[in-house]
Protein backbone atom coordinates (compact mmCIF):
# COMPACT_ATOMS: atom_id res chain seq x y z
CA UNK A 1 0.00 0.00 0.00
CA UNK A 2 2.90 2.37 0.62
CA UNK A 3 3.88 2.06 -2.84
CA UNK A 4 0.92 3.23 -3.90
CA UNK A 5 0.52 5.85 -1.92
CA UNK A 6 3.98 7.33 -2.07
CA UNK A 7 3.68 7.23 -6.01
CA UNK A 8 0.51 9.40 -6.17
CA UNK A 9 0.81 11.33 -3.00
CA UNK A 10 0.69 14.80 -4.84
CA UNK A 11 -2.83 13.30 -5.87
CA UNK A 12 -3.86 12.11 -2.69
CA UNK A 13 -5.64 13.69 0.13
CA UNK A 14 -5.17 11.37 2.61
CA UNK A 15 -6.63 7.66 3.70
CA UNK A 16 -9.48 6.68 6.52
CA UNK A 17 -10.35 3.50 7.61
CA UNK A 18 -13.23 2.98 9.85
CA UNK A 19 -16.86 1.01 10.07
CA UNK A 20 -19.45 1.16 7.49
CA UNK A 21 -22.54 -0.90 7.88
CA UNK A 22 -22.66 -2.28 10.78
CA UNK A 23 -25.71 -4.65 11.68
CA UNK A 24 -26.55 -6.59 15.31
CA UNK A 25 -29.17 -8.56 16.34
CA UNK A 26 -29.96 -9.15 20.36
CA UNK A 27 -31.87 -12.66 20.91
CA UNK A 28 -33.32 -12.91 24.70
CA UNK A 29 -31.27 -16.35 25.76
CA UNK A 30 -34.12 -17.49 28.14
CA UNK A 31 -36.45 -18.38 25.18
CA UNK A 32 -34.50 -18.00 21.91
CA UNK A 33 -34.31 -21.88 21.72
CA UNK A 34 -36.56 -24.47 22.27
CA UNK A 35 -35.67 -26.12 25.29
CA UNK A 36 -35.65 -22.23 26.62
CA UNK A 37 -38.70 -21.79 25.62
CA UNK A 38 -40.41 -24.36 26.50
CA UNK A 39 -38.47 -24.59 30.61
CA UNK A 40 -39.55 -20.66 31.08
CA UNK A 41 -43.29 -21.62 30.20
CA UNK A 42 -42.75 -24.61 32.85
CA UNK A 43 -41.65 -22.26 35.36
CA UNK A 44 -44.58 -20.21 35.34
CA UNK A 45 -47.30 -23.19 35.21
CA UNK A 46 -48.15 -22.77 31.26
CA UNK A 47 -48.62 -25.95 29.34
CA UNK A 48 -46.39 -26.11 25.91
CA UNK A 49 -50.15 -25.83 24.33
CA UNK A 50 -50.93 -22.71 25.52
CA UNK A 51 -48.05 -21.04 23.96
CA UNK A 52 -50.03 -19.06 21.67
CA UNK A 53 -52.07 -17.55 24.13
CA UNK A 54 -49.20 -16.56 26.63
CA UNK A 55 -46.84 -14.72 23.11
CA UNK A 56 -50.50 -12.78 22.46
CA UNK A 57 -51.07 -9.86 25.25
CA UNK A 58 -46.56 -9.32 24.93
CA UNK A 59 -47.41 -8.93 21.12
CA UNK A 60 -50.34 -6.45 22.32
CA UNK A 61 -47.53 -4.74 24.65
CA UNK A 62 -45.57 -4.23 21.52
CA UNK A 63 -48.13 -2.52 19.35
CA UNK A 64 -49.59 -0.20 21.99
CA UNK A 65 -46.11 1.01 22.94
CA UNK A 66 -45.14 2.01 18.84
CA UNK A 67 -48.01 3.27 18.77
CA UNK A 68 -47.38 5.45 21.93
CA UNK A 69 -44.47 6.65 20.85
CA UNK A 70 -45.77 7.50 16.93
CA UNK A 71 -48.14 9.80 18.59
CA UNK A 72 -45.94 11.47 20.88
CA UNK A 73 -43.69 12.70 18.81
CA UNK A 74 -46.34 13.50 15.97
CA UNK A 75 -46.07 10.43 13.84
CA UNK A 76 -48.01 7.94 11.95
CA UNK A 77 -46.88 4.51 11.49
CA UNK A 78 -46.38 3.47 7.69
CA UNK A 79 -47.19 0.13 6.95
CA UNK A 80 -45.15 -1.16 4.03
CA UNK A 81 -47.13 -3.31 0.94
CA UNK A 82 -44.63 -3.26 -1.79
CA UNK A 83 -41.66 -5.39 -1.81
CA UNK A 84 -39.95 -2.80 -3.48
CA UNK A 85 -40.54 0.28 -0.98
CA UNK A 86 -36.94 1.66 -0.31
CA UNK A 87 -36.99 2.56 3.31
CA UNK A 88 -33.89 4.47 3.20
CA UNK A 89 -34.90 7.02 0.85
CA UNK A 90 -38.22 7.51 2.64
CA UNK A 91 -36.26 8.35 5.71
CA UNK A 92 -33.85 10.78 3.36
CA UNK A 93 -36.97 12.54 2.57
CA UNK A 94 -37.77 12.99 6.30
CA UNK A 95 -34.62 13.80 7.61
CA UNK A 96 -34.75 16.78 4.89
CA UNK A 97 -37.47 18.43 6.23
CA UNK A 98 -37.15 17.74 10.19
CA UNK A 99 -33.38 18.34 10.38
CA UNK A 100 -30.85 15.84 11.68
CA UNK A 101 -31.34 16.47 15.63
CA UNK A 102 -31.29 13.20 17.76
CA UNK A 103 -34.54 11.92 18.31
CA UNK A 104 -37.19 9.51 16.38
CA UNK A 105 -37.59 9.63 12.87
CA UNK A 106 -40.30 7.63 11.81
CA UNK A 107 -41.71 3.88 12.44
CA UNK A 108 -42.45 1.87 9.59
CA UNK A 109 -44.70 -1.74 10.06
CA UNK A 110 -44.46 -4.73 7.86
CA UNK A 111 -45.48 -8.63 7.66
CA UNK A 112 -41.95 -10.47 7.28
CA UNK A 113 -40.73 -14.08 8.07
CA UNK A 114 -39.96 -14.63 11.66
CA UNK A 115 -38.88 -17.69 13.33
CA UNK A 116 -41.03 -19.02 16.22
CA UNK A 117 -41.84 -22.26 17.98
CA UNK A 118 -44.51 -25.25 17.17
CA UNK A 119 -46.10 -27.24 19.99
CA UNK A 120 -45.88 -30.97 19.08
CA UNK A 121 -46.53 -34.06 20.77
CA UNK A 122 -44.54 -37.71 19.82
CA UNK A 123 -47.04 -39.82 19.73
CA UNK A 124 -44.68 -43.09 19.54
CA UNK A 125 -42.69 -41.34 22.77
CA UNK A 126 -45.49 -39.83 24.31
CA UNK A 127 -43.31 -36.67 24.91
CA UNK A 128 -44.60 -33.02 24.39
CA UNK A 129 -41.79 -30.28 23.60
CA UNK A 130 -41.83 -27.12 21.28
CA UNK A 131 -39.95 -27.38 17.40
CA UNK A 132 -38.63 -24.38 15.97
CA UNK A 133 -40.63 -23.20 12.83
CA UNK A 134 -40.47 -20.25 10.54
CA UNK A 135 -43.50 -18.41 10.33
CA UNK A 136 -44.87 -14.15 9.85
CA UNK A 137 -45.34 -11.72 12.21
CA UNK A 138 -45.58 -8.06 11.72
CA UNK A 139 -41.96 -6.03 12.45
CA UNK A 140 -41.75 -2.32 13.56
CA UNK A 141 -38.86 -0.42 12.06
CA UNK A 142 -37.74 2.84 14.31
CA UNK A 143 -35.54 4.75 12.71
CA UNK A 144 -34.19 7.23 15.17
CA UNK A 145 -31.08 9.50 15.00
CA UNK A 146 -28.46 9.11 18.08
CA UNK A 147 -26.44 12.08 19.23
CA UNK A 148 -23.27 9.53 18.97
CA UNK A 149 -24.26 6.57 16.06
CA UNK A 150 -26.01 8.98 13.65
CA UNK A 151 -29.14 7.88 11.97
CA UNK A 152 -30.02 4.20 13.08
CA UNK A 153 -32.88 1.74 13.38
CA UNK A 154 -33.92 -1.08 15.24
CA UNK A 155 -36.13 -4.10 14.53
CA UNK A 156 -38.54 -5.18 16.43
CA UNK A 157 -41.20 -8.36 16.01
CA UNK A 158 -43.77 -8.18 17.26
CA UNK A 159 -44.08 -12.22 17.96
CA UNK A 160 -42.04 -14.31 20.47
CA UNK A 161 -38.59 -15.29 20.57
CA UNK A 162 -38.51 -11.32 19.84
CA UNK A 163 -35.31 -11.82 17.65
CA UNK A 164 -34.13 -7.79 17.38
CA UNK A 165 -32.04 -6.24 14.54
CA UNK A 166 -29.85 -3.23 15.17
CA UNK A 167 -28.10 -1.06 12.30
CA UNK A 168 -25.88 1.88 12.18
CA UNK A 169 -23.12 3.04 9.80
CA UNK A 170 -19.64 3.68 11.15
CA UNK A 171 -19.07 6.80 9.04
CA UNK A 172 -21.52 8.90 10.50
CA UNK A 173 -20.24 7.54 14.21
CA UNK A 174 -16.93 8.86 12.83
CA UNK A 175 -18.27 11.95 11.90
CA UNK A 176 -19.92 13.06 15.21
CA UNK A 177 -16.80 12.16 17.26
CA UNK A 178 -14.79 14.21 14.21
CA UNK A 179 -17.00 17.31 15.20
CA UNK A 180 -16.82 16.96 19.23
CA UNK A 181 -12.82 16.71 18.77
CA UNK A 182 -12.98 19.85 16.24
CA UNK A 183 -11.70 18.16 13.46
CA UNK A 184 -12.80 19.30 9.79
CA UNK A 185 -14.63 17.07 7.46
CA UNK A 186 -16.61 17.01 4.88
CA UNK A 187 -18.96 14.28 4.72
CA UNK A 188 -20.54 13.02 1.14
CA UNK A 189 -23.16 10.26 1.78
CA UNK A 190 -20.70 7.68 3.91
CA UNK A 191 -17.59 8.70 2.75
CA UNK A 192 -15.01 11.52 3.70
CA UNK A 193 -13.67 13.34 1.05
CA UNK A 194 -11.87 15.63 2.87
CA UNK A 195 -10.21 15.94 6.59
CA UNK A 196 -8.25 18.40 7.96
CA UNK A 197 -6.10 16.22 10.37
CA UNK A 198 -6.50 12.12 8.75
CA UNK A 199 -4.17 10.96 11.20
CA UNK A 200 -6.17 12.33 14.45
CA UNK A 201 -9.02 10.81 12.68
CA UNK A 202 -7.73 7.80 12.06
CA UNK A 203 -7.01 7.34 15.87
CA UNK A 204 -10.22 8.51 16.62
CA UNK A 205 -11.75 5.79 14.29
CA UNK A 206 -8.97 2.61 16.37
CA UNK A 207 -11.11 3.98 19.77
CA UNK A 208 -14.43 1.98 18.82
CA UNK A 209 -16.14 1.76 22.09
CA UNK A 210 -17.74 -1.55 22.39
CA UNK A 211 -19.19 -1.13 26.41
CA UNK A 212 -20.63 2.40 25.66
CA UNK A 213 -22.33 1.07 22.40
CA UNK A 214 -24.02 -2.06 24.17
CA UNK A 215 -25.54 0.22 26.89
CA UNK A 216 -27.08 2.10 24.59
CA UNK A 217 -28.51 -1.01 22.49
CA UNK A 218 -29.90 -1.89 26.29
CA UNK A 219 -31.72 1.02 26.44
CA UNK A 220 -32.74 1.12 23.06
CA UNK A 221 -34.04 -2.30 23.45
CA UNK A 222 -36.29 -1.02 26.85
CA UNK A 223 -37.35 1.65 25.30
CA UNK A 224 -38.84 0.51 21.72
CA UNK A 225 -39.16 -3.65 22.89
CA UNK A 226 -40.59 -3.11 26.27
CA UNK A 227 -41.20 -7.00 26.68
CA UNK A 228 -37.47 -7.90 27.35
CA UNK A 229 -37.78 -6.68 30.70
CA UNK A 230 -39.46 -9.32 31.52
CA UNK A 231 -36.70 -11.67 30.93
CA UNK A 232 -33.75 -11.92 33.79
CA UNK A 233 -31.17 -12.46 31.19
CA UNK A 234 -31.44 -9.71 29.25
CA UNK A 235 -30.48 -9.00 25.78
CA UNK A 236 -27.60 -10.55 24.29
CA UNK A 237 -26.47 -8.66 21.12
CA UNK A 238 -24.20 -10.40 18.45
CA UNK A 239 -22.47 -9.41 14.97
CA UNK A 240 -24.20 -10.82 12.35
CA UNK A 241 -22.60 -8.19 9.28
CA UNK A 242 -19.91 -5.81 9.47
CA UNK A 243 -18.28 -4.27 6.80
CA UNK A 244 -14.96 -2.28 7.21
CA UNK A 245 -13.91 0.57 4.69
CA UNK A 246 -10.86 2.00 3.54
CA UNK A 247 -10.86 5.24 1.32
CA UNK A 248 -8.19 6.83 -0.33
CA UNK A 249 -9.26 10.54 -0.63
CA UNK A 250 -7.61 11.97 -4.28
CA UNK A 251 -7.73 15.35 -4.94
CA UNK A 252 -9.49 15.51 -7.94
CA UNK A 253 -11.79 13.03 -10.04
CA UNK A 254 -9.64 13.43 -12.92
CA UNK A 255 -6.00 11.86 -10.93
CA UNK A 256 -8.24 9.06 -9.31
CA UNK A 257 -9.55 7.76 -12.80
CA UNK A 258 -6.57 7.82 -14.17
CA UNK A 259 -5.50 5.84 -12.19
CA UNK A 260 -8.75 3.36 -11.49
CA UNK A 261 -9.98 2.83 -14.41
CA UNK A 262 -6.54 0.29 -15.63
CA UNK A 263 -6.15 -0.77 -11.97
CA UNK A 264 -9.72 -2.39 -12.46
CA UNK A 265 -9.47 -3.77 -15.43
CA UNK A 266 -6.07 -5.47 -14.05
CA UNK A 267 -7.82 -6.45 -10.91
CA UNK A 268 -10.46 -8.53 -13.08
CA UNK A 269 -7.60 -10.74 -14.74
CA UNK A 270 -5.31 -11.00 -12.01
CA UNK A 271 -7.23 -11.83 -8.78
CA UNK A 272 -7.28 -15.92 -8.65
CA UNK A 273 -8.94 -17.91 -5.98
CA UNK A 274 -5.71 -18.29 -3.79
CA UNK A 275 -5.39 -14.58 -4.00
CA UNK A 276 -8.95 -14.04 -2.61
CA UNK A 277 -8.32 -16.42 -0.23
CA UNK A 278 -5.14 -14.81 0.94
CA UNK A 279 -6.45 -11.39 1.21
CA UNK A 280 -8.44 -12.64 4.02
CA UNK A 281 -6.01 -14.49 5.56
CA UNK A 282 -6.86 -17.66 4.89
CA UNK A 283 -5.31 -21.02 3.04
CA UNK A 284 -7.59 -22.72 0.28
CA UNK A 285 -7.59 -26.26 0.31
CA UNK A 286 -9.41 -28.91 -1.63
CA UNK A 287 -12.16 -29.78 1.55
CA UNK A 288 -13.59 -25.76 0.59
CA UNK A 289 -17.08 -26.28 -0.48
CA UNK A 290 -18.23 -22.24 -0.58
CA UNK A 291 -18.12 -20.47 -3.09
CA UNK A 292 -15.50 -18.30 -4.13
CA UNK A 293 -14.73 -16.21 -7.18
CA UNK A 294 -14.70 -12.74 -8.95
CA UNK A 295 -17.59 -10.19 -9.58
CA UNK A 296 -17.46 -7.22 -11.85
CA UNK A 297 -20.67 -4.96 -12.05
CA UNK A 298 -20.67 -1.65 -14.62
CA UNK A 299 -23.37 0.61 -12.23
CA UNK A 300 -24.71 3.96 -12.73
CA UNK A 301 -22.36 5.07 -10.19
CA UNK A 302 -19.47 3.34 -11.73
CA UNK A 303 -18.28 0.53 -11.79
CA UNK A 304 -17.40 -1.89 -9.16
CA UNK A 305 -14.90 -5.62 -8.52
CA UNK A 306 -15.89 -7.98 -6.32
CA UNK A 307 -14.07 -10.75 -4.66
CA UNK A 308 -15.90 -13.36 -2.32
CA UNK A 309 -15.09 -16.20 -0.03
CA UNK A 310 -17.88 -17.97 1.53
CA UNK A 311 -19.75 -15.02 3.94
CA UNK A 312 -16.65 -12.78 3.28
CA UNK A 313 -16.11 -10.67 0.48
CA UNK A 314 -13.51 -7.88 -0.63
CA UNK A 315 -15.24 -5.05 -2.49
CA UNK A 316 -12.90 -2.12 -4.81
CA UNK A 317 -15.14 1.09 -5.99
CA UNK A 318 -14.76 4.45 -6.81
CA UNK A 319 -16.89 6.47 -4.62
CA UNK A 320 -18.33 9.88 -5.90
CA UNK A 321 -15.86 9.82 -8.00
CA UNK A 322 -13.26 10.94 -5.68
CA UNK A 323 -12.48 8.21 -3.16
CA UNK A 324 -10.80 4.88 -3.86
CA UNK A 325 -12.53 2.52 -1.19
CA UNK A 326 -11.35 -0.70 -0.27
CA UNK A 327 -14.28 -2.56 1.80
CA UNK A 328 -14.19 -6.12 3.46
CA UNK A 329 -17.44 -7.79 4.41
CA UNK A 330 -18.49 -11.01 6.62
CA UNK A 331 -21.80 -11.72 7.31
CA UNK A 332 -20.44 -14.79 9.90
CA UNK A 333 -17.41 -13.52 11.97
CA UNK A 334 -16.45 -16.92 12.37
CA UNK A 335 -14.75 -17.11 9.27
CA UNK A 336 -11.92 -15.28 10.53
CA UNK A 337 -9.78 -16.67 13.01
CA UNK A 338 -7.88 -15.00 15.53
CA UNK A 339 -5.50 -15.98 18.28
CA UNK A 340 -7.30 -15.63 22.11
CA UNK A 341 -8.24 -17.71 24.85
CA UNK A 342 -10.71 -20.67 24.37
CA UNK A 343 -12.72 -22.10 27.60
CA UNK A 344 -12.46 -25.98 27.22
CA UNK A 345 -15.19 -28.48 28.29
CA UNK A 346 -13.38 -29.70 31.34
CA UNK A 347 -12.61 -26.80 32.92
CA UNK A 348 -9.91 -25.69 31.75
CA UNK A 349 -8.53 -22.88 29.38
CA UNK A 350 -5.55 -22.33 26.82
CA UNK A 351 -4.43 -19.57 24.25
CA UNK A 352 -5.05 -21.09 20.64
CA UNK A 353 -5.87 -20.45 17.37
CA UNK A 354 -9.83 -20.22 16.93
CA UNK A 355 -12.96 -18.58 15.28
CA UNK A 356 -14.03 -14.50 16.19
CA UNK A 357 -16.78 -15.10 18.77
CA UNK A 358 -19.47 -13.55 17.29
CA UNK A 359 -20.41 -10.94 20.76
CA UNK A 360 -20.60 -7.05 19.45
CA UNK A 361 -17.39 -6.81 21.77
CA UNK A 362 -15.60 -8.21 19.05
CA UNK A 363 -15.85 -5.68 16.97
CA UNK A 364 -12.60 -4.23 18.21
CA UNK A 365 -10.63 -7.74 16.65
CA UNK A 366 -12.83 -7.64 13.71
CA UNK A 367 -11.37 -3.93 12.88
CA UNK A 368 -7.79 -5.20 13.03
CA UNK A 369 -8.52 -8.26 11.07
CA UNK A 370 -10.61 -6.59 7.96
CA UNK A 371 -8.30 -3.46 7.96
CA UNK A 372 -5.42 -6.14 7.63
CA UNK A 373 -7.52 -7.65 4.54
CA UNK A 374 -8.56 -3.69 2.81
CA UNK A 375 -4.03 -3.16 3.21
CA UNK A 376 -3.47 -6.80 1.89
CA UNK A 377 -5.77 -5.97 -0.86
CA UNK A 378 -4.24 -2.59 -1.80
CA UNK A 379 -0.69 -3.89 -1.16
CA UNK A 380 -1.57 -6.49 -3.91
CA UNK A 381 -3.10 -3.70 -6.21
CA UNK A 382 0.11 -1.58 -6.10
CA UNK A 383 1.98 -4.71 -7.77
CA UNK A 384 -0.53 -4.33 -10.54
CA UNK A 385 -0.81 -0.12 -10.82
CA UNK A 386 -0.67 1.48 -14.34
CA UNK A 387 0.07 -1.94 -16.20
CA UNK A 388 0.87 0.39 -19.38
CA UNK A 389 4.22 1.20 -18.10
CA UNK A 390 5.46 -2.01 -18.66
CA UNK A 391 5.13 -2.21 -22.39
CA UNK A 392 7.79 0.55 -22.28
CA UNK A 393 10.18 -1.98 -20.67
CA UNK A 394 9.63 -4.98 -23.22
CA UNK A 395 13.05 -3.71 -25.22
CA UNK A 396 15.25 -4.17 -22.20
CA UNK A 397 13.65 -7.43 -20.26
CA UNK A 398 13.25 -9.23 -23.50
CA UNK A 399 17.32 -8.53 -24.77
CA UNK A 400 19.86 -11.09 -23.37
CA UNK A 401 22.25 -10.30 -20.04
CA UNK A 402 25.73 -11.37 -20.04
CA UNK A 403 27.48 -12.02 -16.13
CA UNK A 404 30.77 -13.60 -16.66
CA UNK A 405 31.17 -13.97 -20.28
CA UNK A 406 28.15 -15.96 -19.90
CA UNK A 407 25.11 -15.12 -21.24
CA UNK A 408 21.20 -15.63 -20.38
CA UNK A 409 18.09 -14.96 -22.94
CA UNK A 410 15.10 -12.45 -22.17
CA UNK A 411 11.78 -12.74 -21.28
CA UNK A 412 9.11 -13.46 -23.84
CA UNK A 413 5.75 -12.43 -22.35
CA UNK A 414 3.94 -14.56 -25.38
CA UNK A 415 5.87 -17.85 -24.24
CA UNK A 416 3.37 -20.13 -22.19
CA UNK A 417 6.67 -21.00 -19.78
CA UNK A 418 7.53 -17.00 -19.08
CA UNK A 419 4.22 -16.14 -18.78
CA UNK A 420 3.56 -18.63 -16.03
CA UNK A 421 6.62 -17.99 -14.07
CA UNK A 422 4.96 -14.06 -13.86
CA UNK A 423 1.62 -15.38 -12.87
CA UNK A 424 3.01 -16.89 -10.18
CA UNK A 425 5.50 -14.62 -8.51
CA UNK A 426 2.74 -12.75 -8.58
CA UNK A 427 0.39 -14.34 -5.88
CA UNK A 428 -1.41 -12.22 -3.28
CA UNK A 429 0.86 -13.98 -0.09
CA UNK A 430 4.27 -13.25 -2.10
CA UNK A 431 3.11 -9.88 -2.10
CA UNK A 432 3.46 -9.95 1.58
CA UNK A 433 6.56 -12.21 2.31
CA UNK A 434 8.36 -12.83 -0.80
CA UNK A 435 8.87 -16.24 -2.43
CA UNK A 436 11.34 -18.65 -2.21
CA UNK A 437 12.62 -21.49 -4.87
CA UNK A 438 10.65 -23.89 -3.25
CA UNK A 439 7.67 -22.30 -3.89
CA UNK A 440 8.07 -22.23 -7.51
CA UNK A 441 8.81 -25.63 -7.44
CA UNK A 442 5.50 -26.45 -6.47
CA UNK A 443 3.68 -23.49 -8.98
CA UNK A 444 5.92 -24.38 -12.09
CA UNK A 445 6.47 -28.27 -11.72
CA UNK A 446 10.13 -27.85 -11.75
CA UNK A 447 13.06 -29.00 -9.65
CA UNK A 448 15.32 -26.44 -7.52
CA UNK A 449 17.94 -26.33 -10.21
CA UNK A 450 15.78 -25.27 -13.43
CA UNK A 451 13.84 -23.03 -10.59
CA UNK A 452 17.55 -21.07 -9.93
CA UNK A 453 18.44 -20.75 -13.15
CA UNK A 454 14.71 -19.00 -13.62
CA UNK A 455 15.57 -17.02 -10.57
CA UNK A 456 19.04 -16.15 -11.99
CA UNK A 457 17.42 -14.27 -14.66
CA UNK A 458 15.06 -12.76 -13.12
CA UNK A 459 18.13 -10.76 -11.08
CA UNK A 460 20.11 -10.44 -13.99
CA UNK A 461 17.21 -8.60 -15.81
CA UNK A 462 16.34 -6.18 -12.67
CA UNK A 463 12.98 -7.90 -12.09
CA UNK A 464 13.63 -8.90 -9.05
CA UNK A 465 15.76 -8.89 -6.03
CA UNK A 466 17.14 -10.99 -2.75
CA UNK A 467 15.89 -10.36 0.65
CA UNK A 468 19.36 -9.89 2.51
CA UNK A 469 19.99 -12.81 4.49
CA UNK A 470 17.52 -14.88 3.30
CA UNK A 471 16.23 -17.22 0.82
CA UNK A 472 13.19 -14.88 -0.08
CA UNK A 473 12.48 -12.48 -3.53
CA UNK A 474 10.33 -9.77 -3.90
CA UNK A 475 9.76 -7.88 -7.25
CA UNK A 476 11.00 -4.81 -7.87
CA UNK A 477 9.30 -1.66 -9.38
CA UNK A 478 10.07 -3.25 -12.61
CA UNK A 479 9.10 -6.55 -11.82
CA UNK A 480 5.45 -5.20 -10.94
CA UNK A 481 5.41 -3.11 -14.32
CA UNK A 482 6.39 -5.86 -16.97
CA UNK A 483 3.86 -8.94 -14.32
CA UNK A 484 1.05 -6.20 -14.52
CA UNK A 485 1.91 -6.21 -18.27
CA UNK A 486 2.22 -9.84 -18.65
CA UNK A 487 -1.01 -10.85 -17.25
CA UNK A 488 -3.12 -8.50 -19.17
CA UNK A 489 -1.76 -9.72 -22.47
CA UNK A 490 -2.38 -13.37 -21.36
CA UNK A 491 -6.02 -12.99 -20.33
CA UNK A 492 -6.84 -10.34 -23.14
CA UNK A 493 -4.91 -10.90 -25.64
CA UNK A 494 -2.94 -14.16 -26.13
CA UNK A 495 -5.98 -16.88 -24.56
CA UNK A 496 -8.62 -14.90 -26.52
CA UNK A 497 -6.42 -15.19 -29.84
CA UNK A 498 -5.76 -19.07 -28.76
CA UNK A 499 -9.72 -19.64 -28.36
CA UNK A 500 -10.30 -20.16 -24.91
Amino acid sequence: MDALLTRYEDQILGVISCFDRVVITGSLPDICYSEGMAAHLSAHDIRLFDFTQWAEPLREEIRRNAEALAAQEGLEIDFIRRKNFRKEERIKEIIAERGDHPGLVHIFSAMEPCMSFKPWHDKETHQTFLKMREAKCLHYYFYFIDKDLGLCYLRVPTWAPFRLQFYFNGHNWLARRLEKRGVGFTLLDNAFIAISDYDKAQRISDRFDEERLHKKLDAYSRKLCPVVKRFRSGVHWSIMQVEYATDVVFKSREALSALYEPMIRTAIHAVKAENVATFLGRKLHGNFQDELGNDFNTRIQGTRIKHHMGPASIKMYDKHGLVLRIETTVNNVSFFKHHRRVEHRDGTSSKKIAPVRKSIYSLGVMRELLCASNYRYLAFLSQLDKPDSGSRQLDKISRPTKQNNRSYRGFNLFYGVDLDLFVSIVRGEYCISGFRNRDLQHQLGKNGGQISRLLKRLRLHGLIKKIGRTYKYYLTRLGRSVVACALRLREEAVLPALGY
